[in-house]
């Protein structure tokens, strides 16, 4: 494995949930560990599951590994860091401060901003010269910082009068007015994640088109703030031998192929890997070992394993969405499950039945006139484009804020509109102006804007609060955007996810910050499930098997209704496959 070649002191490994990115860490650390490394296992990701992976309980304290010599791990976890990091903050100005002042604080450190920069605070002193860490000769992160952490670093630190004196516009600035004491240790962590002698960024993917623009625009972002030792790990390759007499299984290998043919230009140039699917869960120290394997025969010696599995379909759900004649339908998850199919395919059948639909995205690799090849009565079809919004945004707030400013404060303001989360506060103005067309017809919202940027939203107030304050005392009615999202009349919120430990448990995740914003999820969609489809591949059997967990565990423990949608032989591609993607019913295959 290229990426393993030579490796230096700091690994990390990055990508979207499900593409396997903790079974490639922990293997490599075993690796690593048994080549006679002293190796350090630390994840930052709040879907974590290395200690399950290893069968021990971790947390938050280095904790050996008992089966492999010379391998510890540790967990952050990044909910409790974020406790910390604001308690730290507001603590020493609790009453001393008006009560006023420091519950407007405590709001700045509310979101999710806040969560990733103390995540990054917690393992900065990993990264730099540490009593902590200097036995190990490598010290693995399994998820990276993202690009929107490090740029938020980087942005200048004389935040705290600017932001105390209202003149920011970006919220996700107000963690950053704690930072000053550390700036220091986080610019040489920031410096030690661009040396490519000291650490190297390995790119964890999935076989699949959409899969790999997302990773492409992950490269383009890191590259561009200075990390650029890059590799690439493709990982779950379907085997050759399984598409034997098994037509969903050659569709998977053909299509999968095919991605890796049109693989992203930008992707090309970097050093690559490829990892063969595997029909076990990854799990315990015998299946990490063989996960950088190639044991293509490997699916071929196992026992079929019979598969019963009848669940509610997609058409179920579009049924009760339906019955309200017309609304809010917003699409969330993590990328790379299907958003887009999902949210085209309860838009056709929305449509298919006469009722009149707005399909809209903001997603830029969002290709919905490609998905949905043809046109439909009843279906309107519109693009947000974020980068057109945020330049509008800016200039909104530079030509009103930034009027009143001297030199010095414009270009801090010009600044604070740099930061990434001015892009998120963009389009869902953008977004808001579709949500008023939901009260005539229904609008499906592929890529609605994330639980992230609604609480940032709802944290600062900035349009719900003033507007119930200036509206409130005159005895008028009126709905803010906010109002709308939070009331399950007008909006239904779909998350969808995949049938696998990560992706659920990313899910789940989301539906909690979801609900911190006053958002009640309406159902959960389980896409391109195994378990659903009709397989003869061994392989492929044994995964559905390994799904049914997951399915369960959504049905059980997370939503209040769901749907399962089976992967298809053919990409869901078209108005008629679309609709057969919704009113197909899951299976019973024994």
């Amino acid at each position: 494995m290229k990426f393993i070649d030579q490796p230096p002191r700091f690994l990390f490994f990055t990508g979207k949930g499900g593409v396997g990115k903790t079974s490639v860490a922990c293997a490599t650390a075993i690796q690593l560990a048994e080549a006679g490394k002293r190796v350090l296992l630390v994840s930052t990701d709040p879907a974590s599951n290395v200690g399950q992976v290893f069968g021990i309980t971790i947390g938050d304290n280095i904790t050996l590994i008992p089966a492999v010599p010379n391998l510890a791990a540790l967990e952050i976890d990044p909910q409790a860091a974020a406790q910390d990091y604001r308690d730290r903050i507001v603590g020493p100005v609790r009453g001393l401060l008006p009560d006023s002042v420091v519950k407007g604080i405590e709001e700045q450190l509310s979101g999710a901003c806040t969560t990733e920069i103390a995540a990054f605070d917690e393992f900065t002193s990993l990264l730099i010269d540490s009593t902590l860490t200097q036995e190990y000769d490598h010290i693995i992160f399994d998820t990276a910082p993202t690009g929107h952490t490090i740029r938020l670093l980087q942005l200048p630190g004389a935040w705290s009068g600017f932001l105390e004196e209202g003149k920011g516009d970006a919220s996700c600035l107000g963690p950053l007015a704690g930072l000053e004491k550390q700036r220091e240790q986080y610019k040489a962590a920031v410096d030690a994640l661009s040396d490519g002698s000291r650490s190297r960024l390995i790119l964890v993917a999935r076989a699949q088109q959409a899969t790999l623009r997302e990773v492409a625009r992950t490269h383009e972002e890191l590259a561009a703030i200075g990390l650029r030792q890059q590799y690439l790990v493709i990982n779950g390759i379907l085997p050759h031998i399984e598409t034997a007499n098994d037509p969903l299984a050659a569709a998977i290998y053909e299509r999968e192929q095919t991605a890796l043919g049109t693989i992203p230009d930008v992707l090309k140039a970097l050093p690559r890997d490829q990892v063969m699917l595997k029909p076990f869960n990854l799990v315990g120290l015998d299946a990490l070992h063989q996960l950088l394997v190639d044991t293509p025969h490997q699916a071929a010696i196992n026992v079929a394993v019979p598969i019963e599995l009848d669940e509610p379909c997609l058409s179920e759900l579009v049924d009760g969405i339906a019955a309200d004649g017309r609304g809010l339908v917003m699409l969330m998850g993590k990328g790379g499950v299907g958003k887009t199919t999902l949210a085209a395919a309860i838009a056709v059948e929305l449509a298919h039945r006469g009722l009149p639909v707005h399909l809209t995205t903001s997603d830029p690799a969002a290709h919905l006139a490609e998905t949905l090849s043809g046109a439909l009565d009843n279906l309107t079809v519109s693009r947000i484009d974020p980068h057109a919004e945020t330049e509008r945004y800016r200039q909104h707030v530079l030509d009103s804020k930034g009027a009143q400013l001297d030199a010095q404060g414009r270009a801090l303001l010009e600044e604070d509109l740099r930061s990434p989360c001015t892009e998120e506060i963009a389009v869902f103005q953008a977004f808001s102006r579709v949500i008023h067309e939901a009260g005539k017809k229904f609008v499906v919202m592929d890529t609605a804007p994330t639980g992230h940027t609604l609480l940032l939203l709802d944290a600062t107030g900035a349009y719900h609060r003033e507007v119930t304050r200036q509206m409130g005392d005159k005895g008028m009615h009126f709905t803010t955007p906010m109002m709308q999202l939070q009331d399950s009349k007008q909006t239904k919120v779909l998350i969808a996810t995949l049938a696998e430990t990560t992706p659920v448990l990313e899910a789940a995740n989301l539906q909690a910050d979801l609900r911190r914003a006053g958002i009640e999820p309406w159902a959960w969609v389980i896409n391109s499930s195994v378990a659903a489809a009709t397989t003869k591949s061994t392989l492929l059997r044994q995964r559905a098997a390994n799904e049914l967990r997951e399915i369960n565990t959504v049905a059980t423990k997370h939503a209040q209704r769901y749907a399962v949608v089976p992967l298809l032989k053919e990409e869901p591609v078209g108005v008629a496959r679309l609709l057969e993607l919704s009113t197909r019913q899951a299976i019973r295959v024994s």
